[in-house]
């Protein structure tokens, strides 16, 4: 087995964010990573969208990032602090879009090690060091650490010397003469002391830093007093008063004569902190609450007056600042109030009652997925392609996610139309209208013309022949209109005079292709006629006329290029099965120049210009792209010196016949092809995209700008008119959501029902019932308690105690994405596993097996009871009742459907249990899994076993003995996250530290277990402390990313079969299997070329990334071979000369792999 590995939607967690003029202009940008992935954004401060412009897989783990700028310049670098062992300093070239690699200096072994540098990192205000910073001005640049000496903490197990270990605050000063670093300053702080931020010095402030601490701000500086202030709580009733407030991101914002700081608590709230100074003294830290927002990776301040909140969890949100916060009525806490005369911080508490959002205006959100818990590949609504139904989030901002294969479309207007329309076209009025003027609507018999303005409505004055339908539409010349229709061509001048060109009598006119300068149109028979718009904007035509051997259907003429008066290249589609190439050269009109036969009649053609990606010579590759009525697209290169067609790449889109329009979209030239559903062929960064877009099939459409829409779309559906944007460009999958209540488990599908189950469980959080028991308890009545009740969304559940558990079971219907039914579990139970099922004493009756804890402690490990909950299904699936509840020992990990029973991983215990009329009947069990499991599987008798720490184990039933036999497992522990059963002899898994393997049984071996009944076989001695066989590895891959689901699924009707999984930060990938071995000696040394031409950006090697574990094996990177798109035109010609192939040919296999997928 060997394998391909594709990332179909990069992790989307961020675990860092900067701010700069990334691109030496003065707008302000962002850059994100995504742990293993460094990513542009570009704010739109007119619209407040965010907006990606570049993503770059660094193949490594991004540990910190930081911008800075050299004294004087314009434009700010990328610094990259990684598990490479290396520091790397990049630079963002605008130009051809992509990050360069200025600078990489080595230090460190790789890793993400104790002892190398590569965690923290900051930058000299003035570009002049990077390090941990403190603003200093011009003076010589100091940097400040929180230290500790664990050197005596690592040699005493007792934990006794960590105790009286010290934290130092220290400064490092770097004297810019001498060029070495000095330790300036050390002082002890609180040893829960966890950040620091630093103060704008110089002309900007006192300089110094304010370390953030358990429950309180310092300020801290050489020479200067140290002020304290608490930091405020939230005024609640059932605050656990001994839980500490951490402080967990924070950003600086200058202004023209001040500036303030936007300090963050663990619980989300965000404070506002200003200091009051004379000179470099500061005199007093004032503090007050501003507002909540999600928990924060990173926070960054625009100047034009924006927030963005890089999320811990969940969805990224970019806020416009309403106001900063100064003339509300909330308290302001000084630490001029808490400090004792002798300067002492008193010991004390303060609060603050949290609101919904006052100062910050949600305007935009970028989604993330992450933490994502469990998917399924399912199609409940029976569409076109399957569905990912996916659990993300945590606590009360979870979502089940539904992903669609497609592009998300924004729907702007929908307006009906009086009868069924055919066509549809938008043009401008001028050839220097920035906008689009009129939309002109075709129907079978009349042709009608709307103006586009503030609304839209229909006008009559046009010049348009209304009583006609209308074949085509376009501006023509400076200022011209034209209109092609079955009986002539109308040519319309800006002062109203019309020209007619009539058809020849009994022939009309069935075809069109039109650019602003020359207009060829079909008539019936087959017969070609060429128009050109002379001098004096006259339309001409040609003397030459051209019979084609068999009736036109389609045509499309060369779009003109800027400054041009004249294209060289006509495409023809006949219903012999060709596409024809026809010259328009002045001297070789009409003449024949190449010709290609096709499967099918073509249903339409059209020629586009894209930015070149093969050769750098010339500035873009002109495509014809050809729809087929048998749903199939063609996308051919068109050589514009000779005419000739090559590299033709095919698509199967639908069952419709295709048909083209040319679009403007992600700034390039597209093509949108309607067949059974729309898709969309554009171009991003580099690389050509097809993907369909998640909206409704529809019949005609034309490309749309106004002031409102710079990219839009106006389609026909049915009997109306619609326009609609794309905005999200390169996102293979668009989501629905449905909000949950806790943090999603695990979920299972009803399979007659269609419902689906789900089990929600936080730790340290009330439950509802608790939660009321506790208010009343203090007093409160039911409506002072739902006074008090914050919306769990914006601001969180409210924390409880360690052991204090919340879980609910949930019933969704897919189709509606309601919940159908909703069960809280009370006495602190928190809900585990589940699984879908039904008992042989009742097969027609399904099942719903929910296992659960009580009075669960983590560390310790410890419970009060394990239950396995028996609920069956009513109301057609959309309702649970309970049957009973058995208790068990240990906490059940792991449920599975198994031949009319159930199949119990109930602890380090592997049960077969039956359904009882008080509880479950245990009729079997086995202790030979060592330490507990976690996941399990079955086809027929053979069960996989996964064990949280010892990998995968082979077990098999023997009914006639009624025991289960563990006869094989795997040569190697792992901590196993997730599991799949690929076939009866082979398992796919994840661990918990980002690798994929597969394993399998051998076939021999296999076939022997199953022949032998007694179990005699299976039972052999035991081999390396396991069991008597075992399991052979196939593939071993290094992710990069936990794994939490596996699945073996098929996107496309009829396509190849492969494994797609889902990571912990969002991330969704698959594992093709390689077919021929022609493909794999192709891509391993595609893979050994990119290796060496494009190393990875952050200074890590690919190889050793891949391996991070185990050396990889039998997976070949996707993901590094498609970045064989970036590469110069010297470097894809030197690959394509050792491949033995041309650039195109290589470009069309890599495509050729991702189109097999999805």
């Amino acid at each position: 087995m060997f394998l391909y590995n594709l990332t179909l939607q990069a992790p989307n967690a961020v675990n860092q964010a900067i701010l700069g003029n990334f691109s030496g202009t003065r707008q302000q940008e962002l850059i994100v990573s995504h742990v293993s992935r460094i990513e542009l954004l570009r704010p739109d401060t007119t619209t407040g969208k965010v907006h990606s412009i570049l993503s770059h897989d660094v193949f490594g783990v991004i540990r910190s990032l930081a911008a800075f700028r050299l004294t004087g310049a314009s434009k700010d670098y990328i610094v990259i602090g990684s598990d490479s062992g290396r520091i790397v300093i990049l630079e963002y070239n605008p130009a051809k879009n992509v990050f360069e690699k200025v600078h990489q200096e080595t230090f460190g072994k790789s890793g993400c090690r104790r002892i190398v540098p590569g965690q923290y990192l900051a930058v000299d205000p003035k570009g002049r060091a990077v390090m941990i910073g403190v603003d200093v001005g011009f003076e010589n640049p100091i940097f400040a650490c929180l230290e500790v000496d664990y050197s005596e903490a690592d040699q005493d197990p007792t934990g006794e010397a960590l105790k009286e270990t010290e934290k130092m605050l220290t400064y490092y000063e770097l004297d810019l003469g001498l060029n070495h670093v000095i330790r300036k300053w050390s002082e002890s702080v609180d040893p829960k002391s966890n950040m620091l931020v630093a103060v704008p010095g110089g002309t900007d402030g006192p300089s110094g830093v304010l370390v953030c601490s358990e429950n309180y701000i310092t300020y801290k500086h050489i020479g200067a007093a140290t002020l304290t202030v608490p930091i405020p709580r939230r005024e609640n009733a059932l605050e656990n008063k001994d839980r500490g407030l951490l402080i967990v991101s924070g950003v600086v914002h200058k202004m023209k004569n001040s500036f303030f700081l936007l300090l963050q608590s663990e619980e989300g709230d965000l404070y506002k902190v200003t200091l009051d100074f004379v000179n470099d003294t500061v005199n007093d830290i004032k503090i007050k609450y501003f507002d909540t927002v999600s928990v924060a990776a990173g926070l960054c301040i625009l100047k034009s007056g924006f927030l963005f909140v890089a999320s811990e969890f969940g969805n990224h949100s970019f806020y416009q600042f309403e106001k900063l916060g100064d003339d509300d009525d909330t308290p302001e806490y000084s630490s001029s109030d808490f400090m004792t005369n002798d300067g002492e911080p008193l010991d004390t508490k303060v609060y603050f009652k949290p609101r919904p959002l006052e100062n910050l205006l949600l305007v935009d959100e970028l989604t993330s997925m992450a933490p994502l818990t469990d998917a399924k590949v399912l199609n409940l609504t029976d569409e076109d392609t399957p569905q990912i139904y996916a659990l993300c989030g945590r606590g009360p901002r979870s979502t089940l996610r539904i992903l669609r294969h497609g592009l998300e479309v924004t729907e702007m207007a929908v307006s009906p139309l009086p009868a069924n329309p055919t066509a549809v076209w938008t043009t401008r009025l001028t050839a220097d209208d920035p906008y689009d003027q009129y939309i002109i609507v075709s129907f079978s018999n009349a042709t009608l013309v709307l103006s586009i303005g503030e609304t839209v409505e229909e006008v009559t004055d046009t010049g348009f022949l209304a009583s006609t339908p209308t074949i085509a539409v376009q501006q023509l010349g400076q200022d011209a209109l034209l209109q092609i229709y079955p009986q002539g061509i109308r040519h319309i001048r800006a002062n109203k005079q019309v020209t007619e060109w009539r058809a020849p009598g009994g022939r009309a006119i069935v075809r069109a292709a039109t650019n602003r300068q020359q207009v060829v149109i079909a008539l019936t028979g087959g017969e070609l006629v060429y128009f050109e718009v002379d001098d004096s904007g006259s339309l001409s035509e040609s003397h030459v006329r051209r019979e084609m051997s068999s009736n036109v259907n389609c045509l499309s003429i060369q779009p003109l290029p800027l400054g041009r008066k004249r294209v060289r290249f006509l495409a023809v589609g006949c219903d012999d099965n060709t596409v024809r190439i026809l010259s328009l050269d002045s001297s070789t009109c009409l003449e024949p120049l190449s010709m290609q036969a096709i499967s099918a009649i073509p249903e339409s053609l059209v020629m586009i210009d894209m930015p070149d990606q093969i050769s750098e010579g010339s500035l873009s590759t002109l495509y014809l792209n050809i729809g087929l009525q048998n749903g199939v697209l063609l996308r051919t290169v068109l050589d514009q010196t000779t005419g000739q067609l090559s590299d033709t790449r095919t698509r199967f889109l639908g069952a419709r016949a295709v048909r083209l329009f040319e679009m403007n979209m992600a700034g390039n030239p597209a093509v949108l092809a309607l067949s059974s559903r729309p898709w969309l062929s554009y171009q991003l960064q580099s690389r050509i995209h097809l993907n369909p877009l998640s909206y409704e099939p529809l019949e005609f459409a034309a490309s749309f700008t106004s002031k409102q829409c710079l990219e839009g779309v106006v389609a026909i559906a049915g009997n109306a008119l619609k326009i609609f944007t794309i905005e999200k460009f390169g996102q293979v999958f668009n989501e629905t959501s449905v909000a949950l209540t806790y943090t999603p488990r695990r979920f299972v599908v009803n399979p007659i029902h269609k419902s689906i189950a789900i089990i929600e469980t936080d730790h340290n959080t009330y439950s509802s019932q608790e939660k009321k028991k506790a208010l009343k308890a203090l007093g409160f009545d039911d409506e002072d308690a739902q006074e008090e009740e914050l919306d769990p969304a914006v601001f969180g559940h409210t924390r409880a105690q360690p052991g204090k558990w919340a879980s609910l079971i949930r019933l969704v219907n897919p189709s509606t994405g309601e919940t159908t039914f909703s069960l809280e579990l009370e006495q602190n139970e928190a809900a585990f596993s589940v699984a879908v099922l039904n008992f042989a004493v009742d097969a027609n009756q399904m099942f719903l097996a929910v296992g659960t804890a009580a009075d669960v402690t983590l560390a310790p490990k410890s419970l009060s009871s394990g239950f396995i909950h028996i609920y069956k299904f009513v109301d057609e699936g959309m309702g649970l009742e309970l049957v009973h509840k058995t208790p068990v020992d240990e906490v059940p990990h792991a449920l599975l459907h198994f031949q009319g029973r159930l199949l119990a991983g109930v602890g380090k215990a592997l049960r077969v249990y039956d359904l009882g009329k008080r509880k479950l009947l245990r009729k079997c069990e086995s202790r030979a899994i060592p330490n507990c499991i976690v996941t399990l599987h079955n086809q027929g008798g053979r069960i996989v076993v996964g064990d949280v720490q010892e990998s995968v184990h082979y077990a098999s039933y023997l009914p006639t003995e009624n025991k289960i036999v563990v006869f094989a497992d795997d040569k190697a522990p792992r901590w196993i996250s997730c599991s799949a059963m690929i076939d009866y002899d082979t398992v796919a898994g994840g661990d918990k530290f980002g690798n994929f393997f597969v394993d399998r049984l051998p076939k021999k071996l296999s076939h022997e277990i199953d022949e032998d009944d007694a179990g005699s076989k299976s039972v052999g001695k035991g081999y390396l402390h396991g069991a008597a066989h075992k399991l052979d590895l196939l593939a071993h891959y290094h992710v990069g990313d936990i794994l939490t689901s596996l699945a073996k699924t098929s996107f496309v009707a009829g396509g190849r079969e492969m494994i797609l999984y889902t990571s912990f930060l969002g991330g969704i990938g698959i594992f093709i299997p390689f077919q021929t071995k022609e493909d794999i000696d192709f891509f391993q040394t595609l893979e050994m070329h990119m290796r060496n031409e494009m190393p990875p950006l952050a200074g890590r090697d690919h190889l050793s990334y891949r391996g991070y574990h185990v050396p990889v094996k039998g997976t070949i990177d996707g993901d590094i071979c498609e970045q064989y798109n970036l590469l110069s035109g010297d470097k894809k010609r030197m690959i394509a000369e050792e491949l033995d192939r041309t650039p195109a040919e290589i470009q069309k296999k890599i495509e050729d792999m991702r189109i097999r997928a999805i």
